[in-house]
């Protein structure tokens, strides 16, 4: 028996599978508007599909300042919300 370490593949190598065929849609095309940069979505008749509102993110930054002696500064702290769409 050999003192060597067998090679062991890592866990998520086992899990791996091939991506499932994509289905095509019939009758939809999809761009990019060149004036706005967003996509559209067109039907078979060339009208133009909504694809609904998207949420917006929210993200919460809490920052802490020191003084140069090492103390806490007079900002203790301050949280930041950025909404975005």
């Amino acid at each position: 028996m050999s003192t060597a370490a067998q090679a062991v593949p890592p866990w998520g190598t086992s899990r791996l599978r091939p991506f499932p065929p994509a289905v095509a849609v019939p009758g939809v095309a999809a761009e990019i508007d060149p004036d706005t940069q967003l996509g559209i979505v067109r039907d078979g008749a060339g009208q133009v599909v909504e694809m609904g509102k998207h949420g917006t993110g929210t993200g919460r930054e809490t920052s802490t300042s020191t003084s140069p002696d090492g103390q806490n500064g007079a900002d203790q702290g301050s949280d930041q919300e950025h909404d975005s769409d």
